[in-house]
């Protein structure tokens, strides 16, 4: 490669990385309700500064090829600060050794740009093999945590190069620049990943949501999320842990589940983003979900939606461990509104938006899960009789099938009408008499 060839292929790599940085992000519509989930993800490989992947010297890289691949960008921490967001991301190489980095957006939502260095954190120990999946906490104690999962190798199986031990990995900092790294979490079960510190002293304690389990990745090992006190956190140790949210047979965390970023407070209890994990014919399937604590006692749940609160869609169910979503960052911000961040595959991260507000809503209003098929649908009928309880069928040909009202139905003002005219059959609805005629094979279309 020539001088010139090195140099024209250097200004493209830098032309298309500037391009992606400056991309605008765009919400998808229409949207659940719940949430909205954005087109882009806000942080991928090539999101990665140039410098981290290429030895930008002609003279030890006159090829201009990739040194050191970036295989992944996910399972972010977040936080606001200074007015900006910041992501505590995963980042893998193509060794699949992992790695902290920070990169911060103005907006939440798009142009995200990594600082120019990785996070760098002593090791507990020189065995330490990998890090990954930090929780950002900003601490009643003044100090802001990254707690995350240790790994090393399992000695005591020197045979079996995959054996291996989770650790709940503990550093401190003020600003995510200057780290102090402190010991291990030590609790009753042998291995622990998805362990997240809460926010506030609780009986003058800190206080962790743990996932104890008795091996290192296979389903089946964990009973569900735990939660448990330790006095100090410069020697954190559990002695005991009891389980607030279980694994439950044919739900969505009938396999595994673990808490995600730190709880959100609000007035009507701590709010709680969790991953839960099935088996499937195509492997595990990961899935969000929420729950909700009580102020008083966070280890209490007061409020569970059955089902999930978000599965992956289109191309998020693509990438090294496909079918999967998995969150351990959010940011809840003064005015109500909440940045979502997940990883989609193992692979990229994306965000979705939502309002405290309304996951309040959807966390106390959705029922729990029946559990039992024929319970579950008993909850839906009950949906469909709140709708069909105040509307009658019209058609176009006018015919009417009344249904009698019930008192809990909200009636409609008199006299109101509204005509829609769907493209495929005219239909139309008309208000009479507090009574609502509802075409109730296509409700979207009405109202």
């Amino acid at each position: 490669m020539t001088t010139r060839e090195f140099k024209q292929r250097l200004a493209e790599l830098q032309k298309q990385h500037t391009a992606l940085l400056r991309r605008r992000n765009r919400p998808i519509r229409p949207d659940n309700g719940i949430f909205v989930r954005y087109r882009y993800p806000v942080l991928t490989p090539e999101h990665t500064p140039l410098a981290w992947r290429y030895d930008l010297d002609p003279q030890t890289n006159p090829f201009l090829m990739t040194r050191m691949g970036v295989n992944s960008v996910f399972n972010v921490g977040a936080i606001e600060l200074d007015g900006k967001i910041l992501l505590m991301a995963r980042v893998e190489g193509w060794d699949r050794k992992s790695f902290f980095a920070v990169a911060e957006s103005a907006t939440g939502t798009e142009q995200f740009k990594f600082w120019d260095y990785p996070i760098q954190i002593p090791p507990a120990d020189p065995a330490e093999t990998n890090v990954y999946d930090m929780r950002l906490v900003r601490h009643q104690d003044g100090w802001i945590y990254g707690v995350f999962c240790a790994e090393r190798h399992d000695d005591t199986h020197p045979n079996d190069p995959t054996a291996a031990v989770a650790r709940c990995g503990i550093a401190r900092t003020k600003d995510l620049v200057r780290w102090e790294r402190l010991p291990d979490l030590k609790t009753p079960a042998p291995q622990q990943r998805n362990c997240v510190l809460h926010p506030e002293f609780v009986n003058g304690k800190y206080a962790f949501y743990t996932r104890p389990m008795t091996g290192f990745a296979a389903a089946g090992i964990s009973p569900g999320i735990g939660f448990g006190l330790c006095d100090d956190i410069e020697n954190p140790v559990i002695e005991e842990e009891k389980i607030i949210d279980p694994c439950v047979y044919h739900t969505i965390k009938e396999a595994k589940n673990g808490l995600g970023p730190a709880p959100i407070k609000t007035p009507k209890g701590w709010l709680h983003l969790a991953h839960g994990v099935r088996n499937t014919a195509a492997g595990m399937r990961y899935v969000l979900y929420l729950f909700l604590c009580d102020l008083n006692d966070p280890s209490k749940v007061i409020a569970a939606p059955g089902g999930y609160f978000m599965a992956p869609e289109g191309e998020e169910r693509v990438g090294d461990v496909s079918n999967v979503l998995f969150s351990n960052g959010w940011v809840a911000r003064p005015n109500g509104q909440v940045f979502i961040y997940y990883g989609a595959s193992d692979t990229r991260t994306y965000v979705a938006t939502s309002t405290v507000d309304r996951l309040l809503d959807y966390v106390l209003n959705t029922p729990p899960d029946g559990l039992r098929w024929w319970q579950c649908l008993e909850q839906r009928r009950k949906l469909i009789d709140k709708i069909c309880a105040c509307c009658a069928v019209l058609t176009r040909r006018g015919d009417v099938q009344p249904v009698p009202a019930r008192p809990e139905c909200v009636p409609l003002p008199l006299g109101k009408v509204k005509e829609v005219r769907p493209k495929r059959n005219g239909v139309w609805a008309k208000v009479l008499s507090n009574r609502c005629f509802w075409h109730l094979r296509q409700p979207e279309w009405l109202w």
